[in-house]
């Protein structure tokens, strides 16, 4: 399959999966479910991509200008891809557990989780300003111990 080509399914998959997960109500589990099994997906086609074209990357990860060669071609630009919407929709799947956990609005939620799918660290950064926040002005019994699922 070319590059282009999982480049568009995988950018695909990504927006739905963070459609649900900034959609649908925090008590539903498919959303998360979801979100947390497009990513296997993703890494499975990272580490597919990784494997079908390494070889033929001219470049390295020791400087940006091996990076920056390593990055022209088609199939390592897309692995790069992937492996952000991979992360970003870990991060996004954490937020959203998370903002569960503590009951974060979901008015605060949602816009770091956009930021998150846009921009990445920034999204997250915004979430976790937004989570101590949250956190100070709560008391502390009621913060749920247990994991977030």
């Amino acid at each position: 399959m070319a590059p282009a080509h999982l480049f568009s399914i995988a950018n695909t998959v990504a927006a739905l999966c963070w459609l649900a997960l900034m959609a649908a109500p925090l008590r539903w589990r498919w959303p998360r479910q979801l979100a947390v099994t497009a990513a296997l997906a993703l890494a499975m086609a990272y580490a597919a991509l990784v494997g079908a074209y390494i070889r033929e990357g001219q470049g390295s990860f020791s400087s940006l200008a091996g990076v920056a060669s390593l990055f022209q071609h088609p199939g390592i630009l897309v692995a790069g891809w992937v492996h952000y919407l991979a992360f970003d929709l870990l991060v996004g799947t954490w937020e959203r557990d998370e903002a569960k956990r503590i009951g974060l609005a979901r008015w605060l939620l949602v816009p770091c989780q956009f930021v998150t799918f846009m921009f990445g660290p920034l999204g997250w950064l915004f979430f976790m300003a937004a989570r101590r926040v949250h956190l100070q002005s709560v008391p502390t019994a009621s913060i749920t111990t247990g994991s977030a699922s």
